[in-house]
């Protein structure tokens, strides 16, 4: 199972993410191309979460390859910077795709995780 499938499992596992209580909308991710082309597809109301494998339209459509997929799904990478670098193409709602950043997560040593509370300074 590559990084990305045990990702969505775990996701969708989860059901409910309460940092999403505000969020409602659905996003498709395309992952890989052509022939090889992996597909999962995320809905939100509400903080509840129902992840499937589909290629229905979405409010938001997340493209990119399946080695920065995985990579993102184990922390090695930065969905914002991967969108800067345009390894990752979103068509749809911006907000949405980088609220789905949050899902991830986040690479040791990276200057946008913010410190926990007994990690901060005194």
């Amino acid at each position: 199972m590559s990084a990305t499938s045990a990702f969505f499992e775990r996701l969708a596992a989860a059901c409910r993410d309460p940092r999403f209580q505000k969020v409602c909308g659905s996003v498709r991710f395309d992952i890989g191309s052509g022939d090889d082309l992996e597909q999962w597809f995320l809905v939100i109301d509400h903080g509840d979460m129902q992840v499937s494998r589909s290629g229905d339209p979405a409010t938001t459509v997340i493209r990119v390859s399946a080695q920065v997929a995985d990579a993102m799904a184990r922390g090695e990478v930065n969905g914002l910077a991967a969108i800067a670098r345009g390894e990752i193409l979103v068509d749809g709602d911006l907000g949405l795709a980088l609220r789905i950043g949050r899902l991830f997560p986040r690479a040791a040593g990276d200057p946008t995780q913010l410190a926990r509370p007994a990690e901060r300074s005194r």
